[in-house]
């Protein structure tokens, strides 16, 4: 009998731990530290700009009541819209159609001051559906009827064009989701802004103007786009304590981004993290690949990232190496269903491989190879109030098949399959305020994935550590199938350079049937810590204590971190 074979019901019973208690293997440990790592920096990189402010006032004249009293008059019983495209407008007339009790006009007697009311009324409703340019008469016409006839004269796009001195690198084309001869809607305009902006070397600015062609109709209208990017690359070097104890807490990273680098507003990105210290008897790595392209409502994107770790521990007759890596690839593509002044909503679909593997001396544990390949489909809405905005987004994923065997397997235990669907949903909300002289911002995040049955440990819900329920130092969670978690923090602005102090209480709970085994379901910490940039350096400290957990979990009374990032 070989020396694994010795060592493997022992390994086994170490390995299948965290599906039955607060600890963590190494493998699954690095991976879901590297997914709660990447997740943080992909919404560091890709964090796009929100083009919202481009409404324009409505006319003074619709804040008015229609007058009772006009003496010459005729009484309006039915309105009708003519002209090109007269049904995109017709909803419209839905606010200015109802009963004269309900403040329409339906049933009134108007004349040219009401008339007046009237149209700026539909105008107004027709600038706030986005069609700045599209205008709305009323000709010459006999009222006696009762019927009031509008005519709309659309606003289209006759071309887009670049402003003078305009930066060659810019592409509207691809940007736009607008071709000549279309409506011309502010949303779309916005939308076109938003992926000129998405990287953040390039300005961007559209300008409407009357069109300059010779054969222009009544209502057509250029786009003049102004575009200016300064050198397309960035670096940024980082440094903190957020790495596990078992193969590294001090990790340090670099990322190098290329903006717009097919001259499509195109992102891309690649980061590489490593463990620092001992490199001999554990240590651990990582790395991300990210390209994005947008075309008009759609978004094309494609990442790539793995992780790699190892750990030397004393066994009974010599040392032991445990180590693994793991891969994740995944192709997501996004569209915008619906915008207007005020929120986003947005439908993606993805496509997610997943490989793990995990070894004792170079020796390959079967039970923990494991491959996985899901689709995911995801609605998200933002929404913006005053200068505070709030985002929810509601995800489903099915895995579809199934390689490798569980540690169960070999253990005679329930069996957990990678066929099985998870239900995530994460919201968020970032609200400033002002006290006084004091400027504040509460800031809260939640999350929680559901799902029926048991999953393997890698797809599992953990809570406890920096990027989840702070006030743990990570090294041991609690985990299961499903649960959820709220992180609350209010944070007062200091000075300049975006500099504040911070504190924070969270809260977690899991469940599910692994949970049966564990002494407790729920954490709780609080936190205090200062964050602010000086010139490129951006730094955090924070400090955090546990509140609440179960008997016998192990972390610190006090947990302090750091990081560091140097932007150029």
């Amino acid at each position: 009998m070989n020396r694994y074979h010795l060592l493997s019901p022992l390994l086994l019973g170490a390995l299948s731990l965290p599906l039955y208690s607060a600890a963590q293997s190494p493998g699954i440990q690095q991976e879901q530290l590297q997914r709660e790592r990447e997740r943080v920096l992909r919404e560091a990189l890709e964090h796009a700009p929100d083009v919202l402010t481009l409404g324009l006032p409505a006319p003074a004249s619709t804040s008015l009541d229609y007058p009772e009293d006009e003496q010459a008059c005729s009484r309006i019983d039915t309105i009708i819209m003519e002209g090109d495209s007269a049904e995109r407008f017709r909803p419209a007339l839905g606010t200015v159609m109802k009963a004269a009790g309900d403040g329409g006009a339906a049933g009134r007697c108007l004349g040219s001051q009401g008339l007046q009311i009237l149209l700026a009324r539909v105008q107004a409703d027709i600038i706030a559906r986005g069609y700045t340019t599209t205008r709305v008469l009323a000709q010459p016409q006999d009222l006696s009827a009762g019927r009031l006839v509008l005519t709309v004269i659309p606003g289209r796009l006759r071309k887009v064009r670049m402003a003078e001195g305009a930066d060659t690198r810019g592409n509207a084309v691809t940007a736009l989701p607008l071709s000549e001869g279309d409506l011309l809607d502010l949303r779309a305009i916005e939308q076109g802004l938003e992926n000129l902006r998405r990287v953040p070397t390039a300005e961007a600015d559209i300008e409407i103007t009357p069109s300059e062609e010779s054969d222009a109709q009544a209502g057509d209208s250029d786009l003049v786009v102004q575009y200016r990017q300064a050198f397309p690359f960035r670096v940024s070097a980082s440094l903190d304590d957020g790495g596990a104890r078992t193969t590294g807490r001090y990790q340090a990273g670099v990322t190098v981004a290329y903006d717009n680098w097919w001259t499509l507003n195109d992102l891309f990105y690649a980061s590489l993290t490593r463990s620092l210290g001992r490199y001999g008897d554990r240590g651990s790595r990582s790395h991300t690949v990210h390209y994005s392209l947008p075309f008009g409502y759609w978004l094309l994107s494609a990442t790539l990232s793995g992780s790699r770790y190892h750990q030397t521990v004393e066994g009974a007759f010599e040392p032991v190496v445990y180590s693994g890596h793991a891969e994740t690839s995944e192709v997501k593509l996004s569209r915008l269903l619906r915008r207007n002044a005020t929120s986003k909503s947005h439908v993606a679909a993805r496509l997610l491989l997943r490989k793990s593997f995990n070894f004792v001396d170079q020796i390959p544990l079967a039970p923990q190879q494991r491959k996985m390949t899901a689709w995911e489909w995801s609605v998200n809405h933002r929404h913006f109030i005053g200068p505070a905005v709030a985002e929810i987004n509601l995800s489903y994923r099915r895995a579809l098949d199934r390689q490798g065997r569980a540690p169960e397997d070999e253990l005679d235990l329930p069996q957990i399959t990678t066929r099985y669907g998870l239900w995530l949903a994460d919201a968020a909300i970032n609200a400033p305020f002002t006290l006084g002289a004091a400027r504040l911002r509460y800031n809260a995040t939640a999350r929680a994935q559901w799902n029926r049955g048991k999953l393997p440990a890698q797809d599992q819900f953990a809570i406890g550590g920096r990027y989840t329920v702070r006030g743990f130092d990570g090294d041991m969670n609690l985990q299961a199938e499903r649960g959820w978690l709220l992180r609350n923090e209010l944070s007062w602005g200091m000075g300049e350079g975006g500099q504040e102090v911070y504190a924070g209480v969270d809260t977690g709970t899991v469940a599910g049937p692994l949970t049966q085994s564990l002494n407790g379901r729920r954490l709780s910490g609080a936190v205090l810590g200062w964050r602010g940039n000086v010139d490129k350096l951006g730094m955090e400290l924070f400090i955090a204590a546990p509140l609440t957990r179960p008997q016998g979990f192990p972390t610190g009374t006090l947990t302090g971190g750091f990081s560091l990032q140097w932007s150029y």
